[in-house]
């Protein structure tokens, strides 16, 4: 079924946020605005919101990435270095954390409470957030930085982190995709091949420890991918910006070319919600999704969870 976009900015007040967070009273969440380098609080709530002025992080950015529920932040400084900040009902603090990498890219684990920090050549596991941070394993990965290379080697940048490797919230499993094949990789040792995938398979975690990739216009769902996995296939979804997992684990939504699929995993029944601008990821923010940057157009917001799937947008500010 094809659903076209809804926006409703002054009828959306009984939309609320429905997973729990530290996100509080009319605000939506937190984004990165990339041409201004800031982050940014989203104040109101879906159907109603407005980009807010940047938060005081105390140093010009070149990069951050929001917790799904908001409460944290991780941010790249001016000079590469690292930086992980406490969010809370618009205020930014930030948490010392000793021996963070500066990363080429940062991807959280779907309920934020893990992060894998990755560089050419490895990836560093951060656990226990947002209040009690601390850093793992380190883990060579030499695929990812072959990846990394390879984009630099052309001139481009190198594409979001949760398009090639997923984490846990246990911190305990990477899943990530080189070329040729998707592995399952323990932070504790060993590897184990998933599957073979075509370039560009994408990979996502579940709140728990069920996954899923994408690759060759099929999505692939692994239930309990570190134990005895079991395997579904649902053929015929067209994947290339983003892959992601509703909070409760029974959705799995997947950004493709001017669309997003919403695949009930029981049923196999799927929506699809298409869009008049191509996403460039999929990104839990609350109880939505993010589907893009701020810009000089609106930011566009997935309600994928709704028995109908609806868009929402927050208006550019003025001047961008």
């Amino acid at each position: 079924m094809k659903l076209r976009w809804i926006c409703a900015l002054a009828s959306a007040g009984s939309l609320l946020w429905g997973q729990a967070g530290n996100v509080v009273g009319p605000s939506a969440g937190y984004v990165f605005d990339p041409s201004a380098r800031v982050l940014r609080p989203v104040r109101g709530i879906p159907g109603a919101a407005l980009l807010g002025d940047a938060l005081d992080l105390g140093m010009n950015l070149t990069a951050a990435e929001v917790a799904p529920r908001g409460d944290s932040a991780l941010a790249v400084a001016a000079d590469g270095s690292a930086h992980l900040f406490r969010l809370n009902n618009g205020l930014a603090v930030e948490r010392p954390v000793s021996g963070l990498i500066g990363p080429a890219g940062i991807v959280f684990s779907p309920s934020g409470t893990a992060a894998a920090l990755y560089r050419p050549g490895n990836v560093q596991v951060l656990k226990g957030l947002p209040d009690a941070p601390e850093v793992g394993t380190t883990l060579a990965l030499p695929s990812i930085g072959s990846l990394a290379a390879e984009a630099a080697a052309a001139g481009r940048r190198q594409r979001p982190a949760q398009e090639t490797i997923a984490i846990s919230d246990d911190a305990a499993y990477l899943l990530f995709a080189r070329a040729g094949e998707v592995d399952l990789v323990p932070v504790a040792g060993g590897t184990r091949k998933l599957m073979d995938s075509q370039a560009g398979a994408l990979v996502a975690f579940a709140a728990g420890h069920d996954a899923a990739v994408a690759t060759g216009g099929v999505i692939t769902l692994y239930q309990d991918v570190t134990g005895a996995s079991t395997r579904r296939d649902f053929p015929g979804v067209g994947v290339g910006a983003g892959l992601a997992f509703s909070a409760d684990g029974g959705r799995i939504l997947a950004a493709g070319l001017r669309s997003v699929v919403v695949l009930d995993r029981v049923s196999g029944d799927r929506q699809t919600v298409a869009l008049d601008f191509q996403p460039s990821g999929i990104a839990a923010m609350g109880a939505l999704f993010r589907l893009n940057q701020p810009g000089s157009g609106p930011l566009w917001l997935l309600d994928g969870v709704a028995a109908e799937p609806k868009l929402w947008f927050v208006p550019a500010r003025a001047g961008l």
